[in-house]
């Protein structure tokens, strides 16, 4: 080899200058190798790992780290994530759900945060577990696949009914009928103008996505699968199948809302599942399910409410939610849909997770036996002691006394939860009003505020169906405060202007089960008084609840329907009509189908086969001993 001679280097210069180079090289690749290793040793480099290795040396990771949550929760938090069950139209974050936070509860909070960074290696290790109960749990599922013609053989009665619960009085069949025909009106209106998007806006004929489900689309035709299908419009049902089957797209990186996607989603799915036997529908809603299991790895167990449903999995608190708080109604309302994505799976990961919630709540003190609505994910502990049997902490005790009656009466844990729960509101919050209205009032650290808003009203049905189900002596006492409740709902359609009621209403100074600010004068086509109206129905059949519900059409068509479909409204005390423009999903899959319920006969999904989950997506009682009995049958007659 020639070396160019440079001017003024010598022979023995250009040879220390090779061996220099040699020992920077030497150097560089010690020092490539180093880094290299440390990626298999620093604390968070699963993400790291999954650059190098491949897909058949790790699985991919649904999981995010304790340590992928907690950098979430303080760096990034949605500006403006939507939650319709408690907001105001128009506006981003829902006015009810900003207590004011103390110092002290601030300072409590960021010690609690301090102690989740000594608690990272120990969320990883839970992150690792679950992967590999995932994995475990999807080869069992594919030796134990669910029976589908089993579960049929356990229902005590047809899904539909010997006449698809035609009723044989022609005045109450053809209100039906009309509900019907505004369902179709509904939906036709979403078709047109709002495929794929998650809502329909009926004035401006446009649909509406927003973020409170990530990058989910389609929300009001996941939440329709049910309605349709029982109301027997198939053409529109098949339609909304083969959008199901083609464009529900799971992979979304958007931030969700765990709540209202395993309520929408989710239930939507399990209910069309049980229904129909259609395979695609359970296992989307698997697949689904398993994109939430990462909100739950948190150190105490207590899922965040917002998950990013990508490959990150990270989750983090509401950013209006107090000192970084869990919802008390957002993950104790979880337990129906997880218990059957056990079920479906042979998977026991999802019944767990929803029954280490259920251990830590009995293992807290609860002041004066009540829930407050606010927990930390973090510590464990109460973040304030504010009690709401309305929003924040509705559906947890409607999801206590449903897992009691799904499990055919044999979670005997649940039954003992909800009726302490109820016992500590009937002592605490339930109150006469000065002209004889029962209502349930919230409690702000031992004082009472006299509201009680339109989500409450949803209580007036669980009261009635745990009534066989308490002490017997207490039997009748359930069954009337049930009606009670449901007579002052029904006082606060009937004292507005509209006859629709408002968002919230109050017994104080003088007013009784009226709103008396201009902030809850609104109605968002809500189903809760309609809810209670089917349920005491079907538990008296005394025939005022279906005039109380035909009154609530004849007001929905009179102020809510509009050209293209149906718009909630700014004030229920005018007869000037302020539409906020917007179909809310839960009018199609409650509203609609709880009115159609209320005037059908009871064997439509007969509360001895079925309940409801909080968006009122019908999931079947599990009837264990009938299910083994089915497989004891099936292998005699095989022999």
């Amino acid at each position: 080899m020639v070396f160019r001679k440079l001017p003024g280097v010598s022979a023995s210069g250009m040879g220390l200058r090779l061996s220099q180079k040699f020992v920077f090289l030497l150097f560089l690749s010690g020092l490539v190798t180093l880094c290299f290793g440390a990626l298999f040793f620093l604390p968070d480099s699963v993400r790291l790992k999954r650059i190098f290795l491949s897909k058949t040396e790790v699985q991919p990771v649904t999981v995010g780290s304790g340590s992928e949550n907690d950098v979430r929760e303080h760096v990034k938090r949605p500006k403006e994530l939507e939650h319709t069950r408690g907001m105001t139209p128009g506006k981003g974050e829902p006015k009810s759900r900003k207590p004011a936070v103390s110092s002290n509860e601030a300072a409590e909070e960021r010690l609690a945060g301090g102690k989740a960074q000594e608690d990272l290696t120990l969320s990883r290790s839970k992150a690792e577990s679950l992967l590999e109960s995932v994995s475990a749990g999807a080869r069992r599922a594919n030796s134990d696949t669910f029976d589908f013609k089993k579960f049929q053989r356990c229902l005590l009665k047809p899904a539909l009914g010997s006449d698809s619960g035609r009723p044989a009085e022609p005045t109450t069949n053809d209100r039906r009928e009309k509900v019907k025909e505004m369902m179709k009106f509904a939906w036709d209106n979403y078709k047109r103008y709002a495929w794929g998007k998650n809502e329909l806006r009926p004035l401006t004929k446009n649909g509406h996505i927003g973020n409170m489900f990530g990058g989910l689309r389609g929300a009001s035709i996941v939440d329709s699968l049910d309605t349709l299908y029982i109301m027997g419009l198939m053409d529109e049902y098949n339609e909304a199948k083969e959008w199901v089957q083609t464009s529900l797209d799971l992979n979304s990186n958007g931030e969700a809302s765990l709540f209202e996607v395993n309520i929408r989603y989710v239930g939507g799915l399990l209910s069309a599942y049980y229904l129909t036997g259609e395979e695609l529908f359970r296992s989307k809603a698997l697949e689904l399910g398993e994109k939430l299991l990462p909100a739950f790895n948190t150190p105490t167990g207590i899922p965040r409410g917002v998950i990013n449903l990508g490959s990150s999995g990270t989750s983090w608190s509401w950013g209006w939610a107090s000192a970084g708080s869990s919802i008390l109604a957002e993950f104790g309302t979880l337990h129906l849909e997880f218990v059957h994505l056990t079920e479906l799976s042979n998977n026991p990961i999802y019944k767990e997770k929803v029954m280490s919630i259920r251990k830590l709540l009995n293992k807290i003190e609860k002041p004066h036996g009540l829930y407050p609505n606010f927990l930390s994910p973090v510590s464990g502990n109460w973040v304030q002691h504010h009690v709401s049997i309305g929003g924040l902490g509705d559906s947890f005790y409607e999801y206590l006394i449903k897992s009691y009656l799904m499990s055919d009466k044999t979670d005997e844990e649940a039954k003992k939860m909800y009726y302490s729960a109820l016992d500590a509101i009937e002592a605490n919050l339930v109150q006469k009003s000065p002209g004889g209205l029962t209502y349930m009032a919230e409690w702000r650290g031992g004082i009472l505020d006299h509201k009680m808003g339109h989500l409450a009203c949803f209580s007036g049905g669980m009261i009635g169906i745990g009534a066989d189900d308490g002490e017997p002596e207490k039997r009748q006492h359930y069954l009337d405060l049930a009606a009670e409740i449901t007579h002052t709902c029904h006082e606060s359609y009937t004292r507005s202007t509209t006859r629709l009621g408002p968002e919230a209403f109050r017994f104080d100074s003088g007013a009784e089960a009226t709103a008396t600010r201009l902030s809850d004068r609104y109605y968002i086509l809500r189903p809760e008084v309609i809810e209670s109206y089917m349920y005491m129905w079907r538990l008296t059949h005394d025939p005022k609840y279906r005039d109380w519900g035909w009154e609530a059409v004849e007001a929905l068509e009179q102020h809510c329907r509009v050209e293209f479909g149906f718009s909630g409204i700014r004030d229920v005390y005018t007869m000037t009509a302020s539409h906020d423009n917007m179909q809310q999903s839960f009018f199609l899959s409650e509203t609609l189908k709880y009115l159609y319920l209320l005037f059908s006969d009871d064997d439509l999904l007969s509360l001895e086969d079925w309940v409801f989950n909080t968006e009122a997506h019908p999931l079947p009682i599990i009837r264990k001993s009938c299910l083994q009995d089915a497989v004891t049958e099936e292998k005699t007659v095989s022999e």
